[in-house]
């Protein structure tokens, strides 16, 4: 009951008013920044000898800290020409098989591969009986997002949407939640066949960029976005920065069907890091 409530209560909020000013607060400079860096390390326990800056204080803005560097040697990357890796720090929501287009949010809860692409059949087709991770990040995770695999860019995809929670009990109580949010869309190929990567949006992400685009939303825009890498040979190692969010969110990984499997070990609420091993291709 209490999970419905919290869930209904998001419907009625402005999603993106509400971002809009957390995109403009976390990035303006102001005496009372260094208080805030300090609640928030202490809140969330975040081990900040990981990072490349150590020093709370050296940080100008809340974003600049939130988005911090970590040190090269903080996430080791588990080696591998088969080994596929954790794009990020965060907690199992689900991972499995894709099951004639559908993928498992929640019990009761499912969505279609076609519509988390953007509603394109030539989009989805490649993963149709493919495998899927979905990875939430909460406020206290680390926020850039690494390559599980080495791959070449194909496209990207912005799909306009709400920003609902996606806290654990959001997942639970509101249907289609990933399919409905605001979400940018990586479309890679490897050398084992095609892979997508969904940077989801959610309250108070006030922010998504990717490393060859820089800032993708904001703005929040009406119509879905295209754009064509093939032309320009953009090709990023194993472990390699791709992008980042500002504030807790979530991270959908698709692979092609019959190409991996997940580590059997892993399941639904086991946390992960960057560069862990999450799976391998079979051949």
């Amino acid at each position: 009951m209490l999970d419905r409530l919290k869930a209904w209560g998001f419907h009625l909020l402005p999603h993106h008013l509400i971002s809009r000013g957390v995109f403009r607060l976390t990035r303006t400079r102001s005496r009372f920044t260094p208080l805030a860096i300090r609640w928030f390390i202490r809140q969330f326990r975040i081990d900040m000898s990981e990072a490349a800056q150590p020093d709370p204080k050296a940080y100008p803005t809340f974003n600049a800290f939130f988005t911090r560097a970590l040190r090269p040697d903080a996430r080791p990357v588990a080696p591998g020409e088969r080994t596929i890796v954790s794009p990020v720090d965060g907690t199992i929501s689900q991972l499995g098989t894709i099951g004639e287009g559908r993928v498992f949010q929640a019990k009761g809860q499912d969505y279609s591969v076609q519509e988390l692409l953007g509603g394109e059949a030539r989009h989805a087709t490649p993963f149709r009986t493919g495998r899927f991770c979905t990875l939430y990040l909460s406020p206290g995770d680390y926020h850039r997002i690494h390559m599980p695999v080495s791959a070449t860019l194909s496209e990207t995809i912005y799909v306009p949407g709400r920003l609902f929670t996606v806290a654990p009990y959001g997942v639970r109580r509101i249907p289609r939640l990933f399919a409905r949010n605001e979400r940018v869309i990586s479309l890679f190929e490897s050398e084992r066949g095609p892979m997508a990567l969904i940077l989801v949006g959610a309250i108070n992400v006030a922010a998504i960029e990717t490393v060859w685009a820089g800032l993708i939303t904001p703005p929040h825009r009406r119509l879905i976005q295209q754009v064509d890498y093939r032309d320009q040979d953009i090709h990023l190692a194993k472990g390699q920065e791709m992008g980042r969010f500002n504030m807790g969110s979530t991270v959908i990984v698709l692979f092609a069907d019959a190409v991996m499997t997940w580590k059997p070990e892993l399941g639904p609420g086991d946390a992960v890091r960057m560069g862990q091993e999450l799976g391998s291709f079979i051949s």
